[in-house]
């Protein structure tokens, strides 16, 4: 009776072992460099605000390489890459409708800031 139920067990043990192995994953970390802090140290002034007419102005303490601004629905409506990375940019756009934006601005040294804006039809 003991040697059965020993053997039972080891039965048991065996097969719950071999189902360890089987359901094993292995991953590999993933690098990722953080620029979430990096980001939070950036002073961005963007002006006017709300934006009333097709142009505003974006003030940074950092040099920008690219702009971008989309919709709220993912199109791009603006893109602009710049060779000579600048503090002071003006944004000129083309007959925007009212609602709100996505302003993503890339640094020289690649860092990355997205922003919100909200643009009215001027009166």
């Amino acid at each position: 009776m003991k040697k059965s139920l020993l053997f039972v067990l080891f039965v048991i043990y065996t097969i719950s072992l071999q189902a360890q192995k089987d359901t094993v994953n292995y991953t590999t970390p993933v690098i990722q460099k953080n620029t979430s802090a990096e980001a939070a140290n950036v002073d961005i002034n963007i002006y006017p605000v709300p934006v009333r007419e097709n142009r505003f102005t974006i003030k940074c303490d950092r040099e920008i390489a690219f702009v971008k601004i989309t919709n709220i629905i993912g199109q791009d409506i603006f893109r602009a890459k710049y060779n000579n990375p600048q503090t002071i940019t003006k944004i000129v756009l083309d007959n925007p409708k009212r609602g709100m934006y996505l302003v993503t601005i890339i640094f020289s040294d690649n860092v990355r800031v997205v922003k919100k804006i909200m643009i009215e039809q001027s009166e």
